[in-house]
């Protein structure tokens, strides 16, 4: 089947592509690398993702660029957009509306006008953000939505957006990720700035006082999910919580990192970031009984996975190996989707559409 992975440069975007192309689907990959906050990473991972079977990349900007090319598929996971809730204050709003609300509506509009027999299914990328903090219990699809930063406004709309659509016809499906980490993390990213800091020797630089708590979900889970519900026949506009049920707490979790790395965790304070959630936390009861999935990755393990990303990247970028050799390296890594199957079988050469 035609596969349109939007974000395809992105962290989740590109594992997500790769995992459509090892089932052997057509993956149309769609980024706007030169928009990224990290335009190297990003041109790297793209390069990566483009080199694999079956892929054909296209750089395509949603916001501004013709999209007949991304409507016309079977399955359109959109993953593009402006991540962030530091980074959405002051000038970042602005951009925040542009790469998440005008590219969302731009491209739900494309795929409407299509006749109706052949429009995409769209998978849509939300944000557990949209719930602001958890209070006593996990957050379940149905509770009132509370976002405290632009970035998580930028989402809610977005989530407006695709319930519209759903109602006049297209089959759209959010998914509210939780707290994903794993390899080819965003370097603005959590784990990966504390990764980076230790293996360098340097204080782990924390926001807050490290109370904060989260239902960290490794990367290889959010694909499975993600594949899943592209297959599965969903109510139209539905949300669906994609995140581990048990969330740790920033402290501990650091615990966790440094135990793995063998070293004394050194820690620099940072002022809180405003619209961060104190606590995070995923109720996956719709995601069990609509896509028969659950989080599978403990955080010491996905922890693991992650760190061996980083030092793997690190030898690699020593070493001075050529281009093939580092993607050799990056593709044999254990939390590469390429390296080990979806935790549900039912994700594994899934038909779509």
């Amino acid at each position: 089947m035609r596969v349109v992975v939007t974000g395809a440069a992105g962290f989740i975007g590109s594992h997500v592509a790769d995992a459509f192309s090892a089932a052997g689907h057509e993956v149309l990959a769609v980024d706007a690398p030169r928009r990224s906050p990290t335009p190297d990473l990003a041109r790297r991972t793209w390069a990566e993702v483009a080199a694999r079977p079956g892929v054909v990349a296209a750089e395509i900007d949603l916001a501004v660029h013709g999209l007949d090319a991304v409507a016309a598929a079977d399955v359109v996971v959109h993953l593009a957009g402006r991540p962030g809730v530091r980074d959405s204050w002051g000038a970042g709003r602005a951009v925040a509306e542009r790469d998440n609300v005008l590219a969302t509506r731009r491209l739900l509009a494309s795929c409407m006008g299509r006749p109706a027999r052949r429009r995409p299914r769209v998978i849509v990328a939300s944000s557990s953000s949209v719930y602001g903090s958890a209070g006593r219990r996990p957050n379940r699809e149905d509770d009132p939505l509370s976002p405290a930063s632009p970035y998580a406004v930028s989402k809610v709309e977005v989530e407006r957006l695709a319930g519209l659509a759903a109602r006049d016809g297209l089959r759209t499906v959010l998914l509210r990720y939780f707290s994903v980490y794993g390899p080819r993390q965003r370097p603005d990213m959590a784990f990966h700035r504390f990764a980076e800091a230790a293996l360098d020797g340097r204080p782990l630089p924390v926001f807050g006082d490290g109370r904060r708590s989260r239902s960290f979900t490794h990367v290889r889970d959010v694909v499975a999910a993600t594949l899943v519900a592209a297959a599965e026949e969903l109510p139209p506009g539905i949300a669906v919580n994609v995140g581990h049920d048990e969330p740790v707490g920033v402290t501990d979790a650091i615990g966790l990192l440094t135990g793995v790395l063998g070293v004394r965790a050194e820690i620099r304070r940072e002022a809180p970031v405003a619209g961060d959630a104190e606590r995070t936390w995923a109720d996956t009861s719709r995601a069990r009984r609509l896509l028969g999935w659950t989080a599978t990755t403990g955080l010491a393990e996905g922890l693991t996975d992650q760190i061996a990303w980083h030092r793997e990247l690190r030898a690699v970028s020593r070493s001075g190996a050529p281009a093939e050799r580092r993607e050799a390296a990056r593709s044999s890594l254990p939390g590469g989707v390429g390296g080990r199957p979806p935790q549900d079988g039912r994700a594994e050469g899934v038909r779509v559409g």
